[in-house]
């Protein structure tokens, strides 16, 4: 995904821009399955229809509070480095953002577990010398890589060695 370009300021660029792995979808997706077929079950084996047909929105509403909340929250949460600063950014109506400046920034770690070997994915942990102390990335698409492009850029930001080689 891109970041947007009016965000950035001039002679900054995007290392890299991510949001969460998809697997963050996968219980919303089985309660979407678990409403449906719910619903279905109450709409065809209630003798009464009122209370089939109350039974279905019922159950259409609650798995579409527990499938919309976690789907607009996975598409409006980015995480984007740039050359310049780290920005975490959230919200669809409402924004949070959160902007660290890489000069800030003392180190990037990675945790992959075996569920997240699976999925290709990882926790990123963005040390910083603020009081919070750490800022917890969870279920990055491929973490290692993500964390070696910081890294690099962190590097560069620390010997002052300038130069763009189109990463």
């Amino acid at each position: 995904m891109a970041f947007p370009s009016k965000l950035l300021n001039d002679g900054e660029r995007v290392v890299v821009s991510t949001r969460t792995h998809p697997k963050a979808l996968v219980l919303p997706g089985l309660v979407l399955l678990t409403g449906l077929v719910v619903g279905l079950w109450l709409w065809f084996r209630v003798d009464n229809r009122w209370v089939g047909y109350l039974g279905l929105v019922l159950a259409l509403a609650v798995t579409a509070w527990f499938v919309a909340v976690p789907l607009l929250r996975w598409l409006s949460t980015t995480y984007t480095f740039t050359n310049r600063r780290f920005i975490k950014r959230s919200g669809f109506i409402s924004k949070q953002g959160r902007t660290i400046p890489l000069n800030r920034i003392s180190g990037v770690d990675f945790d992959i577990d075996v569920l997240d070997r699976v999925f290709g994915c990882g926790t990123l942990v963005v040390s910083d010398a603020s009081t919070d102390g750490s800022v917890l990335l969870h279920d990055i698409p491929h973490v290692e890589k993500v964390q070696l492009l910081v890294s690099d850029e962190l590097h560069r930001l620390t010997t002052g060695d300038g130069r763009d080689d189109g990463a």
